[in-house]
């Protein structure tokens, strides 16, 4: 098998030649190394490549970048026909700081409100294929959907402390915002669903201890409902990218539609091991994060530490071997090798 069909029948629900060993396109510097690896079989995660472009007609806006001490900065201003958005963010490498959000005030309902409606669609298939033929057969094209409505709203829109106080005190407007993010995510899933790409993740980095069972249940489950009846219906895959605690709602994980559980970080980093992920979610694709802390173990430590989850993933079906965090520079050489000798040890 070569490296994408190793994903793609592992993506199935099914055993591979050998479990796949994926990376995300950001977190692997072109050098002797990484073409190693990749004549070895590393697969490549490309998440840039999109099948549908989104845009807003009636919102213009202009970016600039500053230095304050030293910092550099970005700087967003959005200009919608009831008023003004701007955000303030610090690049950091592969990602980047929000400084300052889009929602500062109450006063800026109205605007957003007009910015979540004017979001259009239109397919883009024949650039994702013509990327797919020529990006090659160890680079694996992921579909993407959105973060969750209430998610965005919380984490993108507002910040974790703000919609802490908008939740309390005027949750009629935060809900009205979800629900036309809704809609307008409605009109996508049928065109992901006609699309090329096999599979896509429909937001993450949900946490129990953030957004909380009650939340998951009443505004992201009917999410991942709602986008699962189109795709399921036309073949293609759904998940969900999954990178902190999961025991305090693995129940409600379980009976969602999802096919397979994205970023899933086990121990010593988060709270659930793969044995009882297999346990708790039979029938779920569990594609992990190797867990970050031990990329600073020495090389020895980290193999044994793959061989020791492979073992737990044992036999295999349904399993991928993942990095989906960033890795110390001065570590990710040494620690992709061992990964890679503990994947091709898994060979059958």
């Amino acid at each position: 098998m070569n490296p994408r069909q190793r994903v793609e029948v592992a993506l199935h629900g099914e055993i591979a030649d050998r479990v796949p060993f994926t990376v995300y396109e950001c977190m692997l510097p072109q050098c002797a190394v990484e073409r190693d690896l990749r004549n070895r079989g590393l697969c490549i995660v490309e998440r840039r490549v999109p099948v549908v472009h989104a845009w807003r007609p009636n919102v213009s806006g202009e970016t600039r970048s500053y230095s304050v001490d030293g910092v550099g900065y970005v700087r967003s201003d959005l200009h919608t026909p009831v008023g003004d958005l701007s955000t303030v963010s610090r690049p950091a490498g592969f990602t980047s700081w929000t400084v300052e959000r889009l929602f500062k005030r109450p006063d800026d309902y109205r605007a957003l409100a007009f910015y979540a409606g004017d979001l259009r669609f239109a397919p883009c298939y024949d650039e994702f294929l013509r990327a797919e033929a020529d990006l090659g057969e160890d680079i694996i094209l992921r579909g993407g959907i959105a973060l969750s409505p209430l998610h965005e709203i919380m984490t993108g829109w507002m910040g974790h402390e703000a919609f802490a106080v908008e939740w309390s005190e005027r949750r009629d407007e935060v809900l009205k915002l979800h629900d036309i993010m809704v809609g307008r995510l409605r009109e996508l899933y049928p065109l992901l669903a006609d699309s090329p790409c096999g599979h896509f993740n429909y937001g993450g980095n949900e946490v129990p201890e953030v957004m909380g069972r009650h939340r998951l249940a009443a505004y992201v489950l009917p999410r991942w409902e709602e986008a699962a009846e189109a795709l399921h219906a036309k073949g293609k895959l759904l998940g969900v990218h999954l990178d902190g605690n999961s025991h305090g709602w693995a129940d409600l994980i379980a009976a969602s539609p999802l096919d397979y559980i994205e970023a899933f970080t086990p121990p010593p980093d988060c709270d659930m091991s793969v044995a009882a992920a297999r346990r708790l979610w039979p029938g779920k694709v569990l594609w992990i994060n190797f867990p970050s802390s031990v990329h600073l173990r020495p090389a020895a430590d980290i193999e044994a530490a793959a061989h020791a989850i492979l073992e737990e993933a044992a036999p295999g079906d349904g399993f991928l071997l993942g990095i989906t965090e960033d890795v110390p520079r001065h570590r990710w050489q040494d620690s992709f090798q061992a990964l890679m000798r503990a994947t091709e040890a898994s060979a059958r």
